[in-house]
């Protein structure tokens, strides 16, 4: 029973991760509204390849709350029907969350796999906290912890729901950002109490204020890094043929947080030199290091290859590592003692 829950919880985290790259790939593709309703996608658990789909047929059988696109707006069916020879408005009603109606078959798709890869991870999640139940005699905190886990991803999914019923409203969007990271977060632990990996350390109160101190410069950094995305967000709109003014009038949080980079690195060089003063290297430590690099380096072809892409989901992936080895290390160093 703790193998499978091992098992799940590894898949989560595993699977989380991936929710998050897929939701950049969604904001850099610009496909957050190719499904303008939730859960569904257009009124279909699969979605629609082609506009002729979603245009209005007759002697057709409708089903209720399947959507279609009518004088560039959206009509949801009111019930099953089906169609007579002449479109009928009283079998729809208009579609009043938001009057987007543009269908994309490529930004359609891109964004129900993000949703699909979001509904793999809830069966994992909810796996993990049926078999956690195993642990129930031998550490509660691993229950509970599994608990907030799932409440937390219900939490998400109506986060995800509110964002396309907002049409992207840019504060939903980072506050759907920030649970995803709370729910990671809440994973981590759960594998460190599982492991419980002791970093056996003398006198390592300033090892812990140095990590402690990268965390929160992470935080800053992933924060600033949404705003710097924003920003580009809007100017790849307002000018989508012409890479050389997105950033000719760049805002003083950009170059924030570009040169917040450098205090990263040298904050964790810092921490590196300290661990190796007491002969102790850990695997987190190592990972932190690594990403940190490759972060560094994803950030640099954003700026000089004008931002393709691939580069954002991998660089907000790197920086998921980061968020997560940082706070595994934390635990490793301060919660060696909450599952005794």
């Amino acid at each position: 029973m703790n193998n499978k829950f091992i098992f799940s919880l590894k898949a989560s985290i595993i699977l989380i991760f991936l929710v998050i790259a897929a939701g950049a790939t969604v904001r850099m593709t610009g496909s957050g509204m190719g499904c303008p309703d939730w859960p569904k996608c257009f009124g279909y658990l699969i979605p629609p390849t082609e506009r002729v789909q979603l245009e209005w047929k007759s002697s057709f059988s409708y089903n209720k709350n399947e959507i279609i696109i009518v004088n560039e707006s959206l009509r949801i069916a009111k019930n099953d029907f089906i169609s007579g020879d002449v479109f009928n408005e009283y079998n729809w009603a208009p579609y009043l969350k938001h009057d987007y109606a543009i269908f994309n078959a490529y930004h359609t798709w891109i964004e129900f796999i993000n949703r699909l890869i979001g509904v793999i991870a809830g069966i994992a999640t909810l796996s993990m906290l049926f078999f956690s139940i195993s642990y129930w005699k031998k550490n509660k905190i691993i229950v509970l912890v599994s608990l907030l886990v799932v409440i937390g991803m219900g939490f998400q999914a109506w986060l995800g729901k509110e964002v396309v019923d907002s049409n992207l409203l840019p504060l939903k969007i980072t506050i759907h950002m920030i649970m995803a990271l709370a729910i990671l977060a809440l994973l981590i632990l759960a594998l460190h109490l599982t492991k419980n990996k002791k970093i056996n350390l003398k006198n390592n109160t300033k090892i812990i204020y140095i990590t402690s101190i990268g965390f929160i410069l992470t935080l800053i950094q992933i924060f600033s890094g949404t705003q710097v995305r924003q920003f580009i967000d809007l100017q790849m709109n307002q000018y989508p043929f012409d890479h050389q003014l997105w950033l000719k009038f760049a805002p003083i949080k950009f170059y924030f947080h570009r040169s917040f980079s450098t205090i990263i690195i040298v904050t964790h060089l810092y921490l590196f030199f300290e661990f190796y003063k007491k002969n102790i290297i850990p695997n987190a430590l190592k990972i932190l290091l690594i990403f940190i690099g490759l972060e560094i380096i994803t950030g640099v072809l954003m700026y000089y290859l004008d931002f393709p892409i691939t580069t954002q989901p991998i660089h907000l992936f790197l920086a998921t590592v980061i968020f997560s080895a940082q706070l595994y290390l934390l635990f490793q160093l301060k919660l060696t003692n909450l599952n005794q």
